[in-house]
Order: C-alpha cells, then sequence, then structure tokens
C-alpha cells in the first residue's frame, strides 16, 4: 500500500467515527454521557461476565486514572457498579445496572442506526469487517 492511500483508508476510518459520534450527540447529551463514557458502556457486553478494571482498560486503550474518572461519572448516573470479583476478591469488575443496561442499548442502537456506516449493504458490511479484523489481527 502506498503512503497515500494508507493516509486515505485511515482518514476515511478517523471521519467515519467522528461523524458517528456527531450523528449521535444528541442521544449522549439526554443521558448525559461522553464518547468516552459511552465506549466504556459499550465494552461491558451484558452477554459475557462482568469485565474487571484491568480488562476494561485494555478494551478502551487508557490508563487506570482515566479509566476510574470514566467509571465514577457512570456510577454516579446509576449505570454500573463496582462489584468484588468472585474470581479474585483482590480485584473489582463493573456490573451494569437495570438502568445502564437500558440506556447502552438506547444509545447503541441510536448508534447503529446513525453511522454512516448504516449507508453500506449487509455484503459490504462483512466485507469491511472482514478487512478491519485483517488489519487489527495480521497474519
Amino acid at each position: 500500500m502506498t503512503a497515500p492511500d494508507l493516509h486515505a483508508a485511515v482518514a476515511a476510518t478517523y471521519d467515519i467515527w467522528m461523524r458517528t459520534v456527531d450523528l449521535t450527540g444528541p442521544a449522549l447529551a439526554e443521558h448525559r454521557l461522553t464518547a468516552a463514557t459511552f465506549q466504556a458502556l459499550w465494552v461491558i457486553d451484558p452477554a459475557e461476565p462482568p469485565p474487571s478494571m484491568k480488562v476494561m482498560a485494555e478494551r478502551l486503550y487508557c490508563n487506570a486514572s482515566n479509566l476510574t474518572f470514566m467509571t465514577n461519572q457512570l456510577v454516579d448516573r446509576g449505570l454500573v457498579e463496582r462489584t468484588v470479583d468472585p474470581a479474585d476478591r483482590r480485584s473489582r469488575v463493573l456490573v451494569l445496572t437495570a438502568k445502564g443496561r437500558r440506556v447502552r442499548d438506547e444509545v447503541l442502537q441510536t448508534t447503529l442506526g446513525k453511522t454512516p456506516l448504516a449507508a453500506l449493504s449487509n455484503s459490504e458490511l462483512r466485507q469491511l469487517t472482514t478487512l478491519l479484523n485483517r488489519a487489527l489481527h495480521p497474519g
């Protein structure tokens, strides 16, 4: 890939993300969420065991102090609870509250409906996902 092609791909990826955040702004504001706090809600999958703070920091590519700041906001809004990890009592996990599940689902649906990626066909989305996953996991 040439440098201009790589630049164009990175710029398009960035633009899609920024447009998605902009278009979902009203839904985020309604729940007093920022893009960062919504990302934190997003990576807590209610179908999986509650993630530890360490796992959350890895998923969000952030340090412990940033994660603590975001977590405090989510706790204050009644969206998550910090609880003791039953597998390691020295560790804390984040658990979605009922309100947190509702808000997560609502804003996630708004995001998926508003993102420019929603204009792509199912076939195009599968192709894009394959390419993005290949970039994330080369080899």
